[in-house]
């Protein structure tokens, strides 16, 4: 089993000595986050990457996920870690409270996403892309999107992906051929896509995906690319 001690002491050195945790928490908006608040969720925090998420993380490799008739399936122990995870509120934690998340400084969540990803890479991914599609409809969606995803999204009960790799498409993404066409409010997106991490699984709700995207009547050299939000329930 994989053992895992997050080093809190040098992290909290590192917020208060070098990063200046006193200033930025005095900040508008940031008074509720207390030097002591701050501590006891990197002990919470701490506790939760010890107990949960780095005993399934050499399960994470060794099993993997299986696709059967078209569902897949974690490795075991994931899908409980997950419940608990939401139900603890580490989703929410970066997130504008007007959207049920904690509106916590990043300077905050960020050692406490370094522990997710230290005791458990595989499932850190599924946060850390339900947080980027959390971070983007929060800048550049419409008022109806953000009400529609964010309170989902945020809480955990909806999860987010973001589709770029297609079959001839990876890192050269001058080669992505999914294109999305207007279609009155909406787009009709056609392509392919393939190794999309944390794309949809049986204890899934909801999927929010965002779609790497070409337009179309640009030529391949000049291509402009834009990420489309879908959504796919499991």
């Amino acid at each position: 089993m994989t053992t895992y001690m997050a080093p809190i002491r040098d992290m909290l050195f590192a917020m208060n000595e070098l990063a200046g945790l006193a200033e930025i928490v005095a900040l508008p908006g940031n008074e509720e986050a207390t030097p002591d608040l701050v501590e006891a969720i990197l002990n919470e925090a701490a506790k939760f990457a010890t107990e949960v998420l780095a005993p399934i993380n050499a399960q994470g490799d060794r099993q993997g996920c299986k696709c059967k008739d078209g569902a897949v399936t974690t490795a075991d122990g994931f899908k409980e870690a997950y419940s608990k995870f939401i139900e603890s509120g580490w989703n929410a934690m970066p997130a504008s409270p007007e959207f049920g998340g904690q509106g916590l400084p990043s300077l905050v969540s960020t050692p406490v996403l370094e522990m997710w990803k230290a005791s458990n890479l595989a499932f850190s991914l599924c946060q850390m892309l339900t947080l980027g599609a959390v971070a983007a409809i929060a800048h550049h969606g419409s008022e109806r999107d953000k009400h529609v995803y964010l309170p989902r999204m945020v809480s955990g009960v909806w999860t987010g992906t973001m589709n770029l790799t297609e079959p001839q498409a990876g890192s050269d993404l001058s080669a992505v051929r999914t294109k999305a066409e207007p279609e009155g409010d909406h787009y009709r997106i056609s392509g392919t896509k393939i190794f999309i991490t944390w794309a949809s699984t049986t204890w899934q709700k909801t999927l929010s995906i965002w779609c790497l995207r070409a337009y179309p009547t640009r030529p391949r050299e000049r291509r402009v690319f834009r990420c489309s939000s879908c959504q796919s329930s499991s």
